[in-house]
């Protein structure tokens, strides 16, 4: 320390201590930050979905889908529908998710009463004979909804959904997941 004290010419300053620099630390902290907030959102992805609906059928236009939620009545499922010749003469042959509210649930009791559907005696749809470019329509599944199935439909009265036998029941392979309506 007195060789180094010697070596001092007037004028001269000691050199000052080691300081950490803002900046540099600013920078590693928005990195570790940004980081976390990309860990975030890769879990939330994997575990939900944004979907812009399409359809006339349901009243909202956006959703957020939760992937691992179950559906309860009266919530909206989204589900893939099978891939039968009115499904891809009016929907196209890339597969693409229907959403609908549920109706019914695993237990309950489909009846038809002329074009009438019934769930557990409560009306929850009308069946059309025709499509709108006039091809038949054959009327959905009655009787008690099989485990893991759910009867789902919308008010719309040219809804495409489990009254008629194009779409059925939708069971829990092709359910995608459960939405929430956000616009």
């Amino acid at each position: 320390m007195a060789q180094a004290a010697s070596n001092l010419q007037i004028g001269d300053r000691p050199r000052a201590s080691w300081r950490p620099n803002k900046r540099l630390w600013g920078a590693l902290g928005l990195f570790i930050a940004g980081g976390c907030v990309l860990n975030a959102i890769s879990d939330w992805r994997d575990t939900h979905a944004l979907l812009i609906n399409a359809s006339e059928s349901l009243p909202n236009w956006a959703f957020v889908i939760h992937k691992t939620a179950r559906p309860q009545r009266g919530q909206y499922v989204f589900f893939v529908p099978p891939a039968g010749p009115l499904v891809i003469r009016h929907f196209g042959a890339k597969k693409q998710m229907f959403g609908k509210i549920v109706y019914g649930m695993p237990g309950d009791t489909v009846v038809h009463r002329g074009a009438e559907v019934l769930v557990n005696g409560r009306v929850v749809s009308r069946m059309k004979p025709l499509t709108r470019m006039g091809e038949t329509l054959v009327a959905g599944p009655t009787g008690i909804i099989p485990a893991d199935c759910y009867y789902v439909g919308t008010p719309h009265k040219d809804g495409f959904d489990s009254r008629y036998a194009a779409i059925g029941y939708a069971c829990s392979k092709k359910i995608v997941g459960v939405g929430r309506p956000i616009l």
